[in-house]
């Protein structure tokens, strides 16, 4: 298994959570991507104050902009990316923010349901339709056959609360926008792998396992694993995978999820 080696990597939500996490990790690699972009709905906020402390020590760290269920601003961070970037594709993009709301199946609403969906399957999908470019480019770039994650790739951060034969922790949480948005998601997966695999761009969803993040707590329920082992595991992971993987649901320790 070789170190996971990017020069630019994208991640969505990056404010808190998981993709705080994320955008840490890449920080602290031993060979640092030269361009880490984390993506926010509100980068002068006072949610962002730790992801602003962050950028003030590192010049690689460019916060960016992104509302994921706003089209407008879509666009507009592809473009402030691909600015930055100057010549470069943009080789990682992980499609981390996301949504959920405490419903049962008796009180979901149209509302819940179009609003989860929005954020958790179609702002993927519209990233990966505007940032396909940049991954293209990248992918041509760069040596080598074959497709891992230091090269090009789409990762988008499922859940095994969206696995049909799984449905995971039923009994604490029915949460049923958030897993019919997962197992949208998963099949978005699957044909982004289907649809970008002659571009050469590997495409993978991952579920993070049951994460200490203020999403991840439920009631009393403390979840049994940390944001830190949690994202040490998911780079690990990424680090691995190559075309065999393409198209595939795998959790944060490499093992293949249950569609």
């Amino acid at each position: 298994m070789g170190e996971l080696n990017v020069c630019s990597v994208l991640v969505t939500g990056a404010n808190r959570g998981i993709g705080l996490g994320l955008v840490q990790h890449f920080l602290g690699l031993p060979n640092p991507p030269q361009w880490v972009f984390a993506g926010c709905r509100d980068p002068k906020g006072q949610r962002a104050q730790e992801l602003q402390n962050l950028a003030s020590k590192h010049p690689s760290l460019v916060i960016i902009p992104l509302e994921v269920a706003d089209p407008s601003s879509i666009k507009a961070a592809a473009a402030k990316v691909g600015e930055h970037l100057g010549g470069s594709g943009l080789n990682l993009l992980i499609n981390n923010a996301g949504i959920s709301k405490l419903t049962s199946i008796d009180t979901e609403t149209l509302e819940t349901m179009i609003e989860v969906y929005t954020t958790n399957t179609v702002g993927p999908l519209l990233l990966g339709e505007a940032f396909l470019p940049l991954l293209k480019k990248a992918a041509q770039g760069s040596p080598g056959s074959g497709m891992s994650c230091s090269k090009a790739a789409i990762v988008n951060m499922s859940s095994s609360a969206g696995s049909i034969e799984d449905v995971y922790i039923w009994e604490l949480a029915h949460v049923v926008s958030y897993r019919c948005s997962k197992a949208a998601l998963n099949m978005l997966t699957k044909c982004q792998s289907l649809a970008y695999k002659e571009h050469g761009i590997l495409c993978v969803a991952l579920h993070p396992g049951w994460v200490q993040t203020d999403m991840g707590v439920s009631g009393s329920f403390n979840p049994p694993v940390t944001v830190d082992t949690s994202v040490q595991g998911m780079l690990k992971v990424l680090s691995s995978i190559s075309e065999k993987e393409t198209g595939t649901f795998l959790d944060w320790e490499g093992k293949v999820v249950p569609w």
